[in-house]
């Protein structure tokens, strides 16, 4: 039997078809055209755009999420606009996707609640609310008047692995009942199975509801989703050949292919797999620093940081790995662009 002994402790997690949650329920999000936007500069063709939507339209797919990778509105807080703004993706999709439900992200800092409204009343299904977990307190408000303009919506804790779990569920404290599920997000793609499957089953006691996103800068997206749904986890993210933020998500065809063999075909693995080529065809993706990515997992730190890392190492003249990990030691939970100004300047002291 094969065992995983990979995590930071010593537990076995066995990959074996009987320990694999009941399917029935399992959804796939596909957010190709939201995440995958970063590896474009957030920009995508529309012919691109509405081919894709309209295939995805026929699959088995449970829920598509769409726009600017960084959220609805991202352009306030002063970061490139995507070409094609909300308001038409809310008309590709609403006219394309018939027969899925869609959505968008957003975050407290810069997405209004009455943006999130209006496109909810225009065809929007769920919005997923993006934030580290030591915000959630300042934004339970901003939470619970979410859950009343939009039908779904789902609190993505991001960088979930820099807080400890048990800090973790403290910090969820006053979340409104009304939110379709919480996701354990894996922004670092620095977790392993173990990690997955303690924070997944510790989230699932208190929110019945609970997703998993992971990124892949250890190869680990794939499993660590397929671990999620045998933890429990309802929703797994992917998107097609795996292309997203920095080293990319879990291959949304490859996991319809692994719950292929394990259960039965329930995501048409086939026709993600055609479109998965399609994409690698037909997406000029931005190339990506491969030893940043491998650093950032090992270390934890998000690929967002890795500009100012490089600029502040060649400044100092130190390596990137000994600032990363002088950063991570003076955090109190996930590293900020102050501590990494702060470890630059230790080190040249």
């Amino acid at each position: 039997m094969f065992q995983w002994r990979l995590d930071r402790g010593v537990h076995d997690m066995p990959l074996v078809r009987d320990q694999l949650t009941e399917m029935s329920n399992a959804e796939l999000l596909d957010c190709t055209l939201r995440d995958g936007s970063y590896a474009v500069d957030f920009q995508f063709d529309e012919g691109f755009v509405t081919h894709l939507l309209s295939r995805f339209n026929e699959t088995p797919v449970s829920k598509i999420e769409i726009g600017h990778g960084l959220g609805l509105e991202a352009e306030r807080a002063g970061i490139k606009p995507g070409n094609i703004d909300h308001n038409r993706w809310c008309e590709i999709a609403d006219s394309i996707l018939t027969k899925k439900p869609w959505g968008m992200f957003a975050q407290p800092e810069f997405t209004r609640l009455d943006t999130v409204a209006e496109l909810s009343n225009r065809g929007m299904s769920f919005v997923r609310v993006g934030m580290e977990p030591d915000k959630v307190a300042e934004n339970l408000d901003y939470i619970r008047r979410a859950t009343d303009v939009c039908g779904q919506v789902y609190l993505n804790l991001m960088k979930s692995s820099a807080t400890p779990v048990h800090q973790l569920l403290d910090m969820l404290d006053g979340v409104s009942s009304a939110v379709t599920g919480v996701y354990v997000v894996d922004s670092y793609g620095a977790m392993l199975p173990a990690d997955v499957q303690r924070y997944v089953t510790a989230v699932k006691e208190h929110f019945p509801v609970v997703g998993f996103h992971g990124h892949d800068n250890l190869g680990m997206a794939n499993i660590n989703s397929i671990t999620a749904f045998q933890a429990g986890a309802t929703v797994v993210d992917g998107t097609l050949n795996g292309i997203g933020r920095g080293s990319g998500n879990a291959a949304i065809e490859s996991l319809a292919g692994i719950i292929k063999i394990l259960e039965a075909d329930l995501f048409d693995y086939q026709e993600l797999a055609k479109l998965a080529e399609y994409c690698r065809v037909n997406m000029d993706v931005i190339g990506e620093d491969r030893t940043m990515q491998v650093l950032g997992g090992v270390i934890g730190i998000h690929s967002g940081f890795f500009p100012l890392v490089e600029e502040l190492a060649t400044k100092y003249g130190t390596d990137p790995a000994r600032l990363m990990e002088a950063a991570v030691s003076i955090a109190e939970q996930s590293p900020r662009k102050a501590d990494f100004h702060t470890a630059a300047s230790r080190i040249a002291g």
